[in-house]
């Protein structure tokens, strides 16, 4: 699948919807090119949304001495990636690359360069039932050990090769040529560029990688994205008005108990299952009743009702994880660590950010920030029962 995300990032593409009918993406010739070709023949469109890049202002660093693995993000204003390898084989040296404008340089000098293996993982690999949709020709194979005229036959027939491959002289299978003199160095910045698509955000920044790999190259996305979440949160809260919300006013009132005057929650704008968030937001109007008494003359939001706010937006993700929320009740239990930071007056809008910590059988735990122009005003946990409703 890096491949796929290498090409759709390679070609600056944020909006595509990918539909499989097996389990995984075809291998093709082991690299991106043919993915770029046929994103390329259907067409690009510009949107009128602005592309929001996430700007690293420090070193991020992962490193995995076992492996020798180091990663390394720099702060710079545009993208850029830098890749060293070195397998201690003759055939492949010490190799470098680096790629330093996507536009220019992504289709002609990285899209082709294909995957390599060594021709031991080739049999290590087919025996325990992978590469089945492959074959030698989707990958540069690097000879590493010798192979005898049998083992070379049970290669033929294990890939239905027409012909017997040869161990050849330059220390690749068959003797193939290669695209580029530092192929594999290329693709290795082709798995990069797709592995770290997963950090959810165009970058940019100087990227330094010796030695990775994917379990590496995901750890490092990873801290990427958690310094995402915690050094962008105007981005991140930003409202697009021309947008849909992921749950609007009508869709809350078919799943939220609450009514006026005590829906505290307008519109939901993300969720994410995965990292158990959800973002509410809440519009302070003058015209809510509290104000009349909270306090005349000086309006400000009770604290109290900051937190029920938080509250029912934490509720609207538990509902959404049951499979039937309607046959549930949501009780608050307790609050704990509440901190006001700023007061909230008319025309503030809150974003409320939750996160489900856990869970100890029906009762749930929540963490939950509030903020106002991207400014925390409170902070609080919560835990919360679900309780089945009675017939």
């Amino acid at each position: 699948v890096e491949h796929v995300m290498a090409a759709l990032y390679g070609l600056q593409i944020d909006n595509c919807k990918i539909e499989l009918s097996e389990r995984e993406p075809p291998v093709c010739d082991g690299s991106s090119i043919e993915y770029v070709k046929v994103l390329l023949k259907a067409g690009i469109e510009e949107q009128e949304r602005q592309k929001e890049f996430f700007v690293i202002n420090e070193t991020i660093r992962y490193t995995n001495e076992k492996n020798g693995v180091d990663i390394v993000a720099l702060p710079t204003d545009d993208y850029r990636i830098t890749v060293m390898i070195d397998y201690n084989n003759p055939a492949l040296g010490s190799q470098h690359t680096g790629l330093f404008n996507l536009e220019k340089e992504f289709v002609t000098e990285f899209a082709s360069a294909r995957t390599f293996c060594f021709l031991s993982e080739v049999e290590m690999l087919y025996s325990q039932g992978l590469i089945k949709g492959g074959s030698l020709d989707s990958a540069i194979v690097i000879v590493d050990k010798d192979f005898d005229e049998n083992k070379l036959k049970e290669l033929q027939e294990t890939f239905s090769m027409k012909n017997t491959p040869v161990l050849g002289t330059t220390g690749v299978l068959n003797d193939s040529a290669l695209r580029y003199k530092n192929e594999p160095a290329r693709h290795k910045l082709l798995d990069l560029l797709g592995d770290l698509s997963l950090a959810g955000v165009p970058l940019k920044a100087q990227i330094l990688a010796a030695r990775p790999g994917h379990a590496s190259n995901i750890e490092f996305a990873k801290k990427i994205r958690a310094l995402f979440k915690k050094k962008s949160p105007l981005k991140r809260f930003q409202i697009d008005k021309n947008s849909e919300s992921v749950l609007n006013i009508n869709d809350l009132l078919k799943i939220m108990p609450h009514r006026y005057p005590f829906l505290l929650i307008d519109k939901v704008i993300d969720v994410d299952y995965e990292e158990q968030t959800i973002l509410g937001v809440k519009n302070v109007t003058i015209n809510e009743e509290f104000f009349n008494g909270h306090f005349p003359g000086k309006p400000v939001m009770p604290g109290v009702l900051i937190c029920e706010a938080m509250a029912q937006t934490g509720c609207l993700l538990l509902l959404q994880s049951l499979d039937d929320y309607s046959q549930y009740h949501v009780f608050f239990m307790s609050i704990k660590n509440v901190k006001f930071r700023k007061p909230v007056i008319p025309g503030d809008q809150l974003v409320m950010d939750l996160q489900m910590l856990g869970k100890k059988f029906n009762s749930y735990m929540f963490k939950g920030t509030t903020y106002v122009n991207s400014q925390v005003v409170a902070e609080a946990e919560f835990s919360a029962a679900v309780i089945k409703k009675e017939l």
